[in-house]
């Protein structure tokens, strides 16, 4: 699957427009320094400046590293492997960030470009004379590149207020605007404008299959799905907790609207309407497709599950993402790569000895350049492994010393609209009805391989299911950038991290089961092997065969010739945690009513004076 992108242009805010080829349907070279009359005298050129707005999603500073694998951590499912005290990605993933945080700033200014750009585009399309008068076809694709601006807009807004809460807010390029240095715009003001915005983006980008029918990417391009799923997702967190500013003495705090109903149901109607478009997106046969099949192997997602994802320009590290290196599987000798989200033991053993998202979501082996296992990995350092090296079908990115892959970021896929419904159709109603089972049990169903004797009751109580949903998106998207967000929307997140920290030190004490009421309770720690013997075996996903199960004492068994053993569950267990805070320090410096959001970056704060530093700091 070819990018979106080839070449790259440069913009400056409100003067000059970015300007971007596409490989797949703009073949001129692109223009740059030109001014807006230009730019937007014609259709391809007016490509050209919406494709430069999908430019700040990619990229180190973007989905490809920062906003992507170093913002959601820590959660209850995985940990930012690096030091408190880094001034840098440990003290983000560990709750410990300062305005002055290495990594914080460049995302924050990234974000406001490509609203900028977006912006640009916004201004200036409409006012084209072809957007009226044009022929039926340059009618129709302004039209489009309009919705895909106000769609983008809405992305990159969304991201800034779950990172940061209120901000600053511009609806026009700053050219335009008496004073640019504006003070916070309430989130709920700005998440009102995005669902008006995206309401009007829906009537004017086409449906995946008829952007498939022009021969466009289709995976890449915004279309009405992803404008749908957007919506949807974005009156979540509209009708979700978030940390609020107060005016009481008692400060900051978590607190979600009074009319958070309203909300969930239009989240669930453009979830249900979505669901009425299966030709359009539906559920791949195998959980691990999506991954192994698809985004690793950089071909179509066939299926549309993948509604909405960050094209990367593999091989330029400014565009491209480094997936697959940062996080995923380790290789051996000089091409180790980072490994930097580790999983906690506790999530590895969230998943039933039969779900097959587990050992799609979470790795316990390393292999060598040839792609042979090199070794099991015990529990304390197994990493997160949806996007791996391992899984490129390019077999030179194994000999590559390059950092930058090219695998593509999912922002959406349909398994969250199915869940969605299911959650939202749950609070409207006091229980989920049938058709609310039906659209969990559909997602739980595929990571069994369709087994539906595997899943076990689907509770029908609200409160059953509520907890029964919390667990399913964990199960589901681990390792997505999702879990943080959705702990902060529900107010869960500081309860679950101190359930993750008491699972961990019953685990290291072979003791108990988990803590909470959303985990799997049935499992005895004191039942789990205290070590693996395994083989290599290329015939295996993972490259390996298990001689004792995962999920039962060892009983004896010692390795036979060939057979290798590793110590599995045992006192380093706790070494997760660093209590101490002197090293990696799982969570270690989270605060209820203060951590969940970040603090403003101080440069933004140097550069405008009427923009306060609330919370998060």
């Amino acid at each position: 699957m070819k990018s979106i992108y080839s070449k790259i242009g440069l913009v400056v805010p409100a003067m000059l427009v970015l300007a971007m080829a596409c490989k797949k349907y703009l073949e001129p070279a692109p223009v740059s320094s030109f001014s807006p009359d230009y730019v937007f005298s014609n259709v391809p050129n007016a490509q050209k400046a919406l494709l430069g707005v999908y430019q700040d999603l990619a990229g180190d500073n973007g989905y490809g590293i920062r906003i992507s694998m170093y913002f959601p951590y820590d959660n209850d499912e995985m940990i930012g492997i690096h030091q408190i005290g880094d001034n840098d990605r440990g003290d983000i993933a560990h709750y410990n960030a300062n305005a002055g945080n290495g990594q914080i700033n460049a995302p924050w200014s990234q974000l406001y470009q490509g609203i900028e750009r977006a912006n640009i585009c916004i201004y200036y399309i409409p006012k084209m004379d072809m957007y009226t008068s044009g022929t039926t076809q340059q009618v129709g694709e302004l039209k489009r590149l309009y919705g895909e601006a106000l769609t983008l807009r809405a992305q990159y807004y969304l991201e800034l207020v779950r990172d940061w809460g209120d901000v600053p807010v511009q609806w026009v390029p700053s050219a335009m605007m008496d004073n640019v240095f504006q003070a916070k715009t309430d989130r709920d003001t700005i998440y009102n404008h995005l669902l008006n915005d995206l309401l009007t983006a829906e009537g004017l980008v086409p449906w995946r299959t008829e952007i498939a029918a022009l021969g466009d990417p289709a995976d890449e391009r915004i279309t009405k799905g992803a404008v749908k799923g957007l919506r949807a997702r974005i009156a979540m967190y509209r009708g979700g907790y978030s940390l609020r500013r107060a005016s009481s003495s008692y400060g900051q705090v978590m607190a979600r609207p009074s009319d958070y109903i309203a909300y969930y149901k239009i989240a669930h109607d453009e979830c249900s309407d979505l669901m009425g478009h299966r030709e359009q997106h539906t559920l791949n046969t195998t959980f691990q497709s999506v991954f192994k099949d698809a985004l690793d192997a950089h071909t179509s997602d066939k299926a549309g599950e993948v509604m909405f994802q960050v094209a990367m320009a593999g091989g330029a590290g400014s565009y491209d993402s480094k997936l697959g290196y940062y996080d995923g599987v380790k290789v051996n000798a000089s091409l180790t790569g980072n490994s930097a989200i580790g999983v906690l033991p506790t999530y590895y053993y969230l998943f039933d000895s039969t779900d097959s998202r587990r050992d799609v979501t979470c790795a316990a082996y390393e292999v060598n350049k040839d792609l042979t296992t090199l070794a099991m990995h015990p529990p304390t350092t197994l990493v997160e492994a949806k996007f791996r090296r391992d899984w490129i079908s390019n077999p030179t990115q194994m000999t590559s010393t390059a950092q930058y892959y090219g695998i593509n970021w999912p922002i959406q896929r349909f398994s969250d609209i199915l869940l969605m419904f299911a959650e939202t159709d749950n609070e409207m109603n006091g229980a989920p009805s049938a058709a609310a089972v039906s659209a969990f049990e559909e997602v739980r169903k595929r990571g069994y391989g369709k087994n539906a004797g595997a899943i076990g009751t689907t509770p029908t109580d609200h409160d059953g299911f509520f907890r029964a949903i919390v667990k399913e998106r964990s199960l589901e998207f681990g390792g997505e950038g999702i879990r943080k967000f959705d702990l902060i929307r529900w107010n869960l997140l500081g309860q679950r991290l101190a359930e993750a920290k008491a699972d961990l030190t019953a685990m290291s004490k072979r003791s108990g089961t988990f803590a909470g009421v959303y985990a799997n309770n049935a499992l005895d720690f004191s039942k789990l092997p205290d070590s693996m013997v395994y083989s290599k075996a290329s015939t295996s996903p993972t490259g390996l065969v298990l001689r004792n199960s995962l999920y039962a004492p060892r009983a004896g068994l010692l390795p036979a010739a060939g057979d290798s053993m590793i110590l599995w569950v045992s006192k380093s267990v706790a070494n997760v945690l660093n209590l101490s805070g002197s090293s990696n320090g799982y969570a270690f410096y989270f605060k209820a009513n203060h951590s969940e959001l970040l603090p403003i970056p101080q440069p933004a704060l140097d550069a405008n004076y009427n923009l306060k530093q609330d919370y998060g700091y």
